[in-house]
């Protein structure tokens, strides 16, 4: 039986997987927080605030050194997904 050595872009692959769910479960924290706050919540002005907090680095308590670019596409899906 011959070993083949392990494929780097499967490596790749399951840490963009990482990378992805790691970001979708700190939008989907963030749009829980902000919902928690303001009880009537439009769903654009929650996008804009998801966003406008993605931007800004506000992303609660001990998050706020994971500034990262969110888009309104992905806040839409968590928001579309917290509601399923």
């Amino acid at each position: 039986l011959r070993l083949l050595p392990q494929q780097r872009y499967l490596q790749a692959e399951k840490a963009e997987v990482r990378a992805l769910e790691r970001k979708r479960n700190i939008l989907c924290c963030l749009i829980t927080r902000i919902l928690k706050a303001e009880k009537q919540l439009h769903i654009d002005n929650l996008v804009f605030r998801v966003t406008d907090a993605c931007q800004k680095g506000e992303l609660g308590p001990g998050l706020q050194f994971l500034s990262f670019c969110c888009h309104s596409v992905d806040v839409l899906s968590c928001v579309l997904r917290l509601l399923n």
